[in-house]
C-alpha cells in the first residue's frame, strides 16, 4: 500500500511517500483557507435536485457473482484498474476505527480501508493493491470529478443530492449522528445545547442537521481531528459527527463521552465516479460476499464492537436504480 496525502491538509506541502522513500507530486490542489460559518467555499453538496429521490441508499443490483480479475471485460472500468496495478483510494487519515494511521505501522487501517481491501482483492487480486490519497470531506466530489481517485471510502453519507454528482454502492456501515462532550458536562442531547457553540467537520451532512436546532453556534472545522482540538482547548462546548467518528474521537480523549440519541441516520456508501455503473454493481456483489463469508461482521467487531455494541447483521443492500 502506499499513500498519497495532500499535505496541504496540515503543512501546505503534497507528497506521498513511496516503497523506496521517495516521492511524487499529489494530484490535488492545494486547498483554500479553512472555511468560517459564514463561509461562501463551494459546498460539496451544491447539485440542484435532478429525478425525484425517493431513497437514496438505492443502488445498482450486482450482476451475478464477482468474476477473477483477469476475466473482467476489456474496457471495463475493473480493467483499467485491474491493468494499472493499484486501487486509488479517497480516505480520511484521522478518523480512529474508520481509517487513520496506526502510530505503530503508521499504516492507515480501519473499517473503510477493510472495504477498500476487499474491493482491491476482487479486482486486482491483491487486497494490498491500494493507493491511499487523503482527502477532506469537502474534497470527495471534486476528487472522483477529477479523476483523482476510483473509489472514496470516507464515512461517505448516501443522499439524493451527492448522486447527482457521485455514484453510491449500497449501503455498507449505518452511522447516526450525535454528539461528543466533556465528561462532567450536564449536555445530555440537543435540547441542552442552547447558548452552546459545537463543532462539526465542515460542508458535511452534520452542519445541516445542526442548522435547524435553534440557539447555538456553529464552528465549522476543516476536520473531526480539527474540531477535537478547538473541544479540548475549550473554544466549543460539543463535537457533532456521526457515531462512527465520535467513537473513535472518544478514544483519544478519555475526558469525553458520546451523549444523545440519533438526530439523523447516515448511511455510508462506496462512492465512485456517476457514470461507472460497473464499478458500483462490482462494489455491491463484493460487499455482498463479504457480508456472507463472515469478512464484514468480522470488521465490525474489530473496529466498533467495543464502543458502538454488537450487531446482528450487516445492513440490508437497497438496489433498484436503474443506470
Amino acid at each position: 500500500m502506499s499513500v498519497l496525502i495532500g499535505l496541504a491538509l496540515l503543512t501546505g506541502c503534497t507528497g506521498t511517500g513511496t516503497a523506496d522513500g521517495g516521492a511524487v507530486d499529489s494530484p490535488l490542489e492545494p486547498l483554500p483557507p479553512a472555511p468560517t460559518a459564514d463561509s461562501t467555499a463551494p459546498n460539496e453538496d451544491s447539485a440542484e435536485p435532478g429525478e425525484a429521490c425517493e431513497d437514496p441508499t438505492a443502488s445498482y443490483a450486482p450482476v451475478g457473482e464477482v468474476p477473477e480479475p483477469e476475466d473482467f471485460a476489456p474496457g471495463s472500468t475493473m480493467a483499467e484498474i485491474r491493468d494499472r496495478g493499484h486501487l486509488r483510494v479517497g480516505v480520511s487519515s484521522d478518523s480512529v476505527n474508520l481509517s487513520s494511521r496506526d502510530p505503530f505501522t503508521r499504516e492507515i487501517v480501519g473499517f473503510d480501508v477493510d472495504v477498500a481491501s476487499w474491493i482491491a482483492e476482487a479486482v486486482i487480486g491483491d487486497p494490498d493493491a491500494l493507493e491511499f490519497v487523503v482527502l477532506e470531506a469537502r474534497q470527495r466530489a471534486s476528487a472522483l470529478e477529477a479523476d483523482d481517485v476510483d473509489i472514496v471510502a470516507r464515512a461517505y453519507t448516501i443522499t439524493c443530492n451527492r448522486w447527482e454528482r457521485v455514484a453510491f454502492s449500497a449501503e455498507y456501515l449505518h452511522s447516526s449522528q450525535r454528539l461528543l462532550v466533556d465528561r462532567d458536562d450536564e449536555i445530555d442531547g440537543v435540547g441542552d445545547l442552547e447558548g452552546r457553540t459545537v463543532c462539526a467537520a465542515a460542508q458535511t451532512t452534520t452542519i445541516e442537521a445542526l442548522d435547524a436546532i435553534p440557539g447555538i453556534t456553529i464552528v465549522p472545522g476543516r476536520t473531526h481531528t480539527d474540531c477535537l482540538v478547538k473541544f479540548q482547548q475549550r473554544t466549543v462546548d460539543a463535537i457533532s459527527a456521526d457515531d462512527t467518528v465520535l467513537a473513535g474521537l472518544a478514544v483519544q480523549d478519555p475526558h469525553a463521552k458520546v451523549v444523545g440519541p440519533p438526530m439523523s441516520a447516515e448511511p455510508y456508501g462506496v462512492a465512485t465516479h456517476r457514470d461507472e455503473v460497473d464499478l458500483v454493481e462490482t462494489i455491491n456483489a463484493v460487499l455482498e460476499e463479504r457480508v456472507a463469508d463472515g469478512s464484514w461482521m468480522s470488521s465490525y467487531e474489530t473496529w466498533f464492537a467495543s464502543t458502538l455494541g454488537p450487531l446482528d447483521s450487516a445492513p440490508t443492500p437497497v438496489y433498484g436504480r436503474a443506470p
